[in-house]
């Protein structure tokens, strides 16, 4: 039978597929169908192989399935994209997912925030005839690497759209007067084409009007992104997103329908992250799985992952994943507080061949703790017997 979680989830696959068929898009279809493969082969394996076969018998041109494969628009999308008139750049980033993305490893609570937003817009219908209209922006608060971007790219991935991202570094320009009209282009651009736009890093070209070391510029860039927030299209998504809360006008934060906040990942979301971002060498991992999570208490999940990758790398040319935790642990040990070391220390003397020796050289916890709360080293004696280490 399957779990409430599940059902939902099929609900949802089973909403997005009937709105793209509706919406007559044969491409957005087969991506979509391509993703419900990959996604329940797992599950159920003959769901998966009648969703292959349907992806099979439809027809599209060679050179469109191409482009759609690589993730990318087709080139007349993205050569319509706008652009700095003088520099010809362009002033939106693209993430494409549409083919799939796994969900952001994030607390119940917020996961369910952002599921209701997709929601929302997938019964648009009949929220506007019951004359309620769904949210049509939202912002996205935390520090760096709690997975702010990845969640926006994960709501534009499950709208069955490609999520654009204002590039600020395009956008900005000494030249008076000439920001605010590339804002304008990027808003009206993405209104037209019903997107969803995020503002990545809000605070840069949204800052507190009593700041006196901006320019007017900048300060009328405020009261153009109110405007556009107070008028954004419920057909469409706008989204922002700050490390710096304190630093964004007050005045804009009334403007959005959802505050969404990101915090420091729990040691749950950490233990699940190591696991996801071991991917295939999760199974060699696994009784070091817990002692990992333990070492990268207090960093960011864009971190984990980062540190994760490098540890494969070292086991992928040398083996011996112990020894590659281990080393990790020795070195990253400056990040833990008293009871961190001493969690880390039971989790070596659990999960490894370590002596209590090497483990108080590792984390600077005294044997006897280690043994109260470990038991004897396995290294010579077992319980019940004083070893010569002890």
């Amino acid at each position: 039978m399957q779990s409430a979680e599940e059902m939902r989830g099929l609900t949802e696959d089973f909403a997005n597929l009937a709105r793209l068929a509706i919406g007559q898009s044969a491409d957005d279809v087969r991506l979509f169908l391509a993703k419900l493969v990959r996604k329940y082969r797992s599950k159920d394996q003959a769901f998966a192989e009648s969703l292959r076969l349907a992806l099979k018998a439809t027809t599209t041109r060679a050179a469109e399935s191409s482009v759609l494969r690589r993730g990318t628009m087709p080139a007349s999308t993205t050569s319509d994209l706008p652009v700095d008139l003088d520099t010809r750049q362009s002033l939106i980033r693209v993430f494409d997912d549409r083919m799939g993305l796994p969900a952001p490893l994030l607390p119940v609570e917020l996961m369910t925030k952002l599921r209701s937003i997709v929601r929302e817009r997938m019964e648009r219908d009949r929220l506007l005839a019951a004359g309620i209209s769904p949210s049509r922006s939202a912002i996205l608060v935390g520090p760096p690497g709690v997975g702010k971007t990845l969640s926006a790219r994960w709501l534009a991935a499950n709208l069955g759209k490609p999520l654009w991202v204002l590039d600020l570094t395009s956008v900005m320009s000494s030249l008076l007067g000439k920001t605010g009209s590339n804002l304008r282009a990027v808003f009206d651009h993405a209104k037209t084409n019903e997107a969803v736009l995020l503002l990545d890093e809000i605070d840069a070209i949204a800052k507190r009007r009593s700041d006196d070391s901006d320019v007017g510029e900048l300060k009328r860039l405020v009261a153009v992104i109110l405007q556009e927030v107070d008028s954004w299209p419920d057909s469409g998504l706008l989204l922002a997103a700050t490390n710096h809360p304190e630093l964004v006008d007050p005045a804009l934060w009334r403007r959005f329908d959802a505050v969404l906040t990101f915090d420091a990942p729990s040691h749950q979301q950490l233990e699940e992250g190591v696991r996801r971002f071991l991917g295939p060498q999760a199974n060699l991992f696994q009784p070091f799985v817990t002692m990992l999570a333990q070492t990268y208490s207090s960093q960011s999940l864009s971190d984990v992952e980062r540190s994760i990758n490098a540890i494969r790398r070292q086991v992928a040319l040398e083996g011996n994943p112990e020894l590659a935790a281990v080393d990790w642990a020795a070195r990253h040990i400056e990040h833990l507080d008293k009871t961190g070391r001493q969690e880390l220390a039971i989790q070596l003397a659990q999960t490894t061949k370590l002596s209590h020796n090497r483990i108080q050289e590792i984390t600077g916890v005294a044997r006897a703790t280690i043994r109260k709360y470990a038991g004897p080293s396995p290294i010579k004696g077992r319980a019940g017997r004083k070893t010569k280490e002890e």
